[in-house]
């Protein structure tokens, strides 16, 4: 999914004397506070984090509030989702106006219906409400489906996307990877069924097929033995 990055960064973290007794628990706690929540020294939004303190020996700076400072090297795991990114999400919720999604069980984002395709058709079944596609009957967004979405806008306050399934290759993960797997499938039995009628063919690299030319030797062979 778009929007994932692994990052290295080199941070000090500030902490109070009183903490000087476990630095290593204080440094999980602040590093803990900052979790999904947007930062922009980062760019996005962190959502996990691996630590190495570099210097156990820390600073102590000189104010009313004398804090001690700690570097540390971490690598951190961000979520920054920009315009035009691909991102996947769990539908929670759809009426005829809009769909419902959650992202990494942590954002929330919301397609509306003048972002959904024409394809896609809002149909109440059976008390469930769904969107189906005209042209693929199997390809459906419910309540539970995993869908692949394009991001329109990102609020970095609350965490809330604006999304879109206007291009094609947006819609039911699970619908989108089948048919993938089927066009590549296509594309690989073309691509032999090509090589078989090349090597049946009438010319190969010498003007002759590998069994024409096999069996070319063997009449040369019989006609040294009759003579």
């Amino acid at each position: 999914m778009e929007g994932l990055s692994v990052a290295d960064a080199n941070l000090v973290v500030y902490l109070h004397p009183s903490k000087s007794r476990n630095v290593s628990q204080a440094i999980l706690r602040e590093l803990g506070s900052w979790l999904f929540k947007f930062s922009e020294t980062f760019d996005g939004v962190l959502l996990a984090y691996d630590v190495n303190i570099l210097d156990k020996k820390a600073q102590i700076l000189s104010g009313v509030h004398p804090y001690f400072a700690v570097k540390l090297k971490a690598n951190l795991l961000l979520f920054s989702p920009k315009p035009d990114m691909l991102i996947e999400g769990k539908v929670m919720k759809l009426c005829q106006e809009s769909i419902h999604v959650i992202v990494l069980g942590f954002s929330s984002a919301i397609i509306t219906a003048e972002n959904i395709r024409g394809e896609f058709k809002y149909r109440n079944k059976d008390e469930e409400e769904l969107f189906s596609s005209k042209s693929h009957k199997r390809h459906v967004i419910k309540v539970g489906t995993m869908i692949r979405f394009l991001v329109k806008s990102f609020d970095d306050e609350i965490l809330h996307i604006t999304g879109s399934l206007m291009p094609a290759h947006t819609g039911s993960i699970r619908w989108l990877d089948r048919n993938l797997e089927e066009f590549s499938e296509t594309d690989r039995s073309a691509t032999k069924s090509r090589d078989r009628e090349s090597l049946g063919g009438k010319t190969v690299d010498g003007g002759a097929t590998p069994l024409s030319y096999n069996n070319h030797i063997k009449k040369s062979k019989k006609r040294r033995i009759a003579e």
